[in-house]
């Protein structure tokens, strides 16, 4: 019997060549698990059959944030390469990075003849935190947003293995995508296609929030014991409209992990924006939420407890076998999942 509070009750075993490293085309022909809680039956199908799976009454919720061009390459002032990944502001001027190559604090970073970035702090967990400067002024986040479109890199996750390249600028973002902020995309999302996403909304409730989606959502369990791992937080923001929708009677789907924290955070913590950092888990399951569309996760993260937390870990472990056998595409390019 696996223990829920153990992180290596979270492990398993992935063939490589399951990783799917680019995005199916169209978005919508990605594979569809469906699985439905109350008689633990799987389904197999294809995502642009979602509509037929999806219950009458059901309120559906969607993360709106926008994947920012979050990696630069650049040099330090004394000559050394270096590549920097913005994680999150800290504020109007002191932004959260993580930067490969030695640095300490003072240290200049040239990315082209107009930017620069200063590291004004070194953080325990690996993080920095940088000041960026264009033509010599100290500036904003949101004036540094502009710049990286032009300049900066999609920040794809480190087991794709590759490098950015024209099409994840297409991809590797939602249809629905609006507040920029994001350095990892929502993936549950990528699998509509405007027509998917009209017909769905259409035909059901819905609503917006926004959560700002940072690297640590790739960060593994280290601790032993879940329950003490320390989770990361991300900005979010839920719209009077998807207020209005979560107070209401309706059972709820959310449309990715992220959502999920968004919702269960707001229906906790009764805020309405600010940071979030919940921990979805067995022992932790959601309040509010009744079903979850989801991609499949990686093995002893925080995002495969989230799943357990809605069907247990044994049946995660049933759904992941049968996904395997069955030859899905994991992680973020991956294939979907959808919880009843």
């Amino acid at each position: 019997m696996l223990d829920p509070l153990l992180t290596s009750s979270y492990e398993y075993t992935l063939p490589e060549e399951l990783i799917a490293t680019h995005p199916i085309h169209p978005r919508d022909h990605a594979r569809l698990l469906v699985y439905n809680r109350s008689d633990k039956t799987i389904t197999h199908a294809r995502f642009d059959a979602l509509e037929s799976f999806l219950p009458e009454n059901c309120g559906i919720i969607f993360n709106d944030t926008k994947v920012i061009k979050a990696r630069l390459y650049g040099k330090k002032e004394s000559g050394g390469a270096i590549e920097l990944l913005i994680n999150r502001p800290h504020d109007a001027y002191a932004i959260n990075v993580y930067i490969k190559g030695r640095v300490k604090t003072g240290t200049i970073l040239l990315f082209d003849d107009t930017l620069h970035a200063k590291v004004i702090q070194l953080h325990d967990d690996g993080s920095r935190e940088v000041n960026f400067y264009h033509h010599e002024n100290l500036i904003r986040f949101e004036e540094l947003l502009p710049i990286l479109e032009k300049i900066g890199h999609i920040p794809l996750p480190p087991y794709l293995g590759r490098e950015d390249d024209s099409e994840d600028e297409r991809e590797y973002q939602s249809v629905f995508a609006h507040h920029e902020g994001a350095v990892a995309a929502p993936t549950a999302s990528l699998h509509f296609t405007d027509e998917l996403f009209d017909a769905v909304c259409s035909s059901h409730p819905h609503a917006f929030v926004t959560l700002h989606v940072g690297s640590g959502t790739f960060k593994p369990v280290e601790a032993e014991v879940i329950t003490d791992h320390p989770m990361h937080s991300e900005y979010f923001h839920i719209s009077t409209d998807a207020q209005n929708l979560i107070r209401s009677d309706l059972p709820l789907l959310c449309i990715g992990t992220t959502s999920t924290r968004t919702v269960e955070y707001h229906v906790r913590a009764k805020e309405t924006q600010g940071e979030a950092n919940l921990f979805l888990h067995p022992n932790n399951p959601p309040l509010r939420i009744n079903h979850l569309l989801t991609n499949f996760h990686l093995p002893q993260s925080t995002l495969l407890m989230l799943v357990a937390s809605f069907v247990g870990l044994e049946e995660t472990h049933r759904i992941y076998r049968e996904a395997i056998d069955q030859n899905y595409r994991f992680f973020s390019y991956g294939d979907a999942m959808l919880i009843l």
